[in-house]
């Protein structure tokens, strides 16, 4: 067989065809599947079934005679002997009875009864009729199967007249025990009687999580009570949520089947003060006041709790709580240097103290990337590239003036901030094609360096626009007449022709900007006005085998004497302008008179 499932319910591999089952118990008792597959056609499957015999928990318990509600046994009056087990299988259990090692047979003064053979656990009765002195002795309640091939169970009771029912007591000066929190206590029950009873424990407590808690602790088995046969319950490890009361009580079995005695045991666990906040961050600049605060949640005992201010090593203040109070509060009028650090507040009380940490810096804050920079990536030579990094910088008031910055890349102070959300600019050159570059940013202050943050600046092919302030590295011509302007709707100055220029970008957006010459006085025909662009490598690259470009322009041309410009148009809409760039500056050039308004866009 090469796999064997144990009721269905647990698989394991074999290379042979026995499964071994070592020191088999009763929850290993089903039926067995055995597979075999092989890779071709169905898999063949046979069962087996495990039955495992066994006889457990054997027990008893004396009634009195019922029909007179006493708890004594007494001489001409009634008494039961009962006896169970569980079995398995249950309908294989018998029993039978002995007196003084004797066999015993029912009869019309012993009468011995057996509850159903299907039911478990199975139980048997003995009852004695008119108790007589002679029906003193021992009797013996044997348990067994049919098949044999399992120990039997025997269970001796003793009916006689030193036969008296339990009784239960605390011992002095237990019934109420104090213990701290992580201690072993042991809670105690004294029991008298013959036979001596097991003695059942028990929380007393309506619901909740308390109640639970405890029950995990004292009963692993997830039971609401649990055993002692020797009265001690032992706890270890005693916890907040253990508090309360608990209660013992005889149980019918091993003993007699009356009332249970009872008594009660109130535990108290003392645990040190919990407080909020465990640890936190302060960041202040020199010169400021702030104010510390240490909260107590909870505490027992909550009476008499002390506090201990320190920074460091070094004892600030110390007092009492008052019963109107939860906090305490530490100030500092003006932080100096020496206030940096780490301060603790101890909360303390019998069972030990709660701390709250506040580590006190002048750290700066990490700044944070502007991810919105119009054309950050730009060419300047064939095998390397530029970037533009922008970033703010998080709550620059809070602490210490921000002196310089760090960047990762390479060991430069880069810029200083002068207010909050201002925007920072640094141009990172010489970056290499198509590399990709994790930039780790640092504020520095007095107090040191603040927190890093970083960003991945990836390598794109060149895009950019007239938005961008660098032109998209355009440059203007030396050797022409006179310049491009960079201008908007929005900002154009009045200064210039009226009438004159694009009442909005080639996308309708007022504030998108473009390039534009004025062709009125004193500009005269044949005088010139020229961007180059800067170059362009269509030779095979690293980057790509082959390398593409596209120079899209949109020109806009309007006026009476409207006139030619490369190439040939007439029209009074923006149109694009296209053409394949070669390794060669390209010249973007417009002559007066023929054209009265221009302006280019790039995309």
């Amino acid at each position: 067989c090469k796999v064997c499932v144990l009721s269905s319910d647990r698989e394991s591999s074999l290379h042979n065809e026995t499964l071994r089952i070592e020191n088999i118990n009763r929850h290993q008792g089903g039926r067995y599947y055995c597979k075999a597959e092989n890779g071709l056609g169905s898999p063949a499957i046979r069962s087996i079934r495990v039955d495992v015999y066994c006889l457990r928990k054997g027990r008893f318990w004396i009634t009195p005679d019922p029909y007179h509600n006493d708890d004594n046994i007494q001489i001409g009056r009634e008494v039961k002997i009962s006896c169970q087990v569980e079995a398995t299988p249950p309908e294989e259990l018998q029993f039978s009875w002995l007196k003084n090692g004797r066999p015993l047979r029912s009869s019309e003064r012993m009468v011995i009864t057996h509850t159903d053979t299907d039911v478990s656990p199975g139980t048997t009765n003995l009852d004695i009729i008119d108790l007589k002195f002679t029906d003193f002795g021992t009797y013996t309640c044997v348990a067994s199967l049919r098949n044999g091939g399992t120990p039997e169970i025997s269970i001796d009771v003793n009916i006689s007249s030193t036969t008296v029912p339990p009784e239960l007591t605390i011992p002095r000066g237990r019934s109420h025990l104090i213990t701290q929190e992580g201690d072993t206590v042991d809670l105690q029950c004294l029991v008298s009687g013959k036979p001596k009873p097991i003695i059942l424990w028990s929380r007393v407590e309506e619901s909740g999580v308390a109640a639970a808690a405890a029950a995990t602790a004292l009963m692993p088995d997830g039971s609401i009570q649990t055993e002692s046969y020797d009265g001690i319950l032992r706890i270890s490890n005693v916890t907040r949520e253990m508090s309360g009361t608990y209660r013992c009580q005889t149980s019918q079995y091993n003993g007699f089947n009356v009332k249970p005695r009872e008594a009660l045991i109130q535990l108290v666990v003392q645990f040190p003060p919990a407080v909020e906040p465990v640890h936190t961050e302060i960041r202040q600049a020199l010169g400021r006041a702030f104010s510390l605060t240490c909260r107590l949640l909870r505490a027992h005992p909550a009476r008499l709790l002390r506090y201990e201010w320190k920074l460091g090593t070094r004892l600030l203040t110390v007092g009492q709580f008052s019963d109107q109070r939860d906090d305490t509060n530490y100030h500092v009028r003006a932080l100096n240097r020496e206030g940096y650090g780490e301060y603790t507040c101890d909360i303390t009380n019998e069972a030990g103290a709660g701390r709250c940490t506040f580590l006190v810096t002048g750290k700066a804050y990490p700044p944070e990337f502007y991810y919105d920079t119009y054309s950050a990536l730009w060419q300047n030579r064939p095998r390397v590239y530029g970037f533009k990094l922008q970033w703010t910088q998080m709550e620059p008031n809070a602490v210490d003036r921000i002196l310089a910055y760090r960047l990762g890349i390479r060991q430069v102070s880069v810029a200083r901030l002068r207010f909050k959300g201002e925007l920072l600019t640094y141009n990172l050159t010489e970056l290499i094609k198509p590399e990709s570059y994790l930039v780790r940013l640092t504020p520095i202050t007095r107090y040191g360096e603040g927190d890093s943050t970083e960003r991945i600046i990836t390598y794109r092919e060149f895009q950019c626009g007239f938005e961008d302030e660098a032109l998209c590295l355009f440059s203007q011509d030396k050797n022409d007449v006179f310049d491009w302007t960079r201008h908007s709707a929005a900002t154009r100055d009045t200064k210039y022709t009226p009438n004159t220029g694009p009442s909005s970008d080639h996308t309708g957006s007022k504030q998108g900007f473009y390039m534009y010459i004025e062709t009125s006085r004193p500009r005269l025909e044949g005088d010139t006005a020229r961007l180059l662009s800067p170059t362009f490598n269509s030779k095979s690259s690293p980057v790509s085998n082959n390398p593409t470009y596209c120079f899209a322009f949109y020109y806009h041309m309007y006026g009476k004497h409207i006139g030619e410009s490369e190439p040939r148009s007439t029209s009074t809409q923006p149109q694009p302008f296209r053409y394949s760039p070669h390794q060669s500056p390209q010249t973007l050039y417009c002559t007066p008179p023929n054209i009265t308004t221009s302006s280019c866009r790039a995309e």
